[in-house]
């Protein structure tokens, strides 16, 4: 990766990217009011399933065949994994996480001089659009290969997890550090043996708990 790629694949995994995802919990904050996850051992347990499950499954797959599809310019090919991960979303805020989150990082590209003519006419199609579709057409757009963009995807996602529990189980610094150590391994692996294609993104667990969640009488995170 040159220099430059490498620059801007910093800039879209920023925390500083204004597109409100530290405002979600993706139904961790709900794992925890629910006593799923409690100290670091269960929720090691809890980022694993995750990664193993609906990510690995479905998620980064759907991933890497928009990001080959904006690589081509193929709008047809974008619309379609659009349509297939929102379709996936099963509670209300999981699906409203997605759609705030793809808008807000559609309007910032909207804005800057990175994107061309025909990413911004798929773009402007793209309604409601998801941010992994999003996130392809940054990918794109910033010079990113499909490698890089995945990599920065989960790391991205780990990251925001990490966060939530440090700020809502309570959990320390040095025990956050100590997860991105267990897990990073573990992240790299995963990214070496994605399947070809979306298989399944079913995972009963974390659709309870993102409904239950909406119900939630007090918390920090919009799902």
């Amino acid at each position: 990766m040159n220099t430059l790629a490498l620059l801007q694949l910093f800039r879209l995994t920023s925390p500083a990217l204004p597109i409100g995802a530290y405002s979600y919990s993706q139904g961790l904050e709900s794992a925890i009011e629910h006593g799923w996850v409690h100290d670091t051992v269960s929720a090691e347990v809890w980022l694993v399933e995750q990664l193993d499950g609906p990510l690995t499954r479905f998620e980064l797959p759907l991933l890497g065949q928009a990001l080959a599809a904006a690589a081509d310019d193929d709008a047809a090919g974008l619309a379609s994994a659009n349509a297939l991960w929102l379709a996936s979303r099963e509670a209300a805020e999981l699906y409203a996480e997605t759609v705030q989150t793809g808008y807000s990082l559609k309007t910032l590209l909207l804005e800057l001089p990175e994107l061309d003519v025909a990413q911004r006419r798929t773009l402007t199609e793209l309604e409601p659009l998801g941010l992994p579709v999003a996130w392809a057409v940054a990918s794109r757009a910033l010079g990113l290969d499909a490698d890089a963009a995945l990599s920065g995807y989960v790391w991205a996602w780990l990251e925001n997890q990490v966060m939530v529990l440090m700020k809502a189980l309570p959990m320390g610094q040095l025990a956050g550090q100590k997860l991105f150590s267990a897990l990073l391994p573990r992240l790299a692996a995963v990214l070496t043996s994605l399947p070809a294609s979306p298989e399944s993104g079913f995972a009963p667990g974390l659709a309870w708990l993102s409904m239950r969640h909406e119900t939630q009488y007090s918390r920090l995170f919009r799902s």
